[in-house]
């Protein structure tokens, strides 16, 4: 399958979070360990980054979920700040 990403992705999402790999963002929506609907027709999907010592990363696609539009690290585990440093 063949993954897209948005502008918001490539030129906010990637700036702010610049240790993310779109690499990871595939990996996730592939093999999610959870994911489901959210609001404005999106889909939410989080998975483990081995690299990242397992901290889980929320993504979000677009409806047709090949369009990956967000991701950032899941609140629930540890904080942006550790991931980044």
């Amino acid at each position: 399958m063949k993954y897209k990403f948005t502008d918001y992705f490539e030129n906010e999402v990637l700036r702010k979070r610049p240790y993310l790999k779109k690499e990871w963002c595939i990996q996730i929506v592939e093999s999610p360990i959870r994911s489901e609907p959210q609001e404005n027709n999106r889909f939410r999907f989080w998975g483990a980054v081995p690299e990242l010592n397992n901290r889980v990363l929320r993504v979000i696609t677009l409806t047709d979920k090949v369009t990956i539009h967000n991701a950032f690290p899941d609140r629930s585990s540890n904080h942006e700040a550790d991931i980044s440093s």
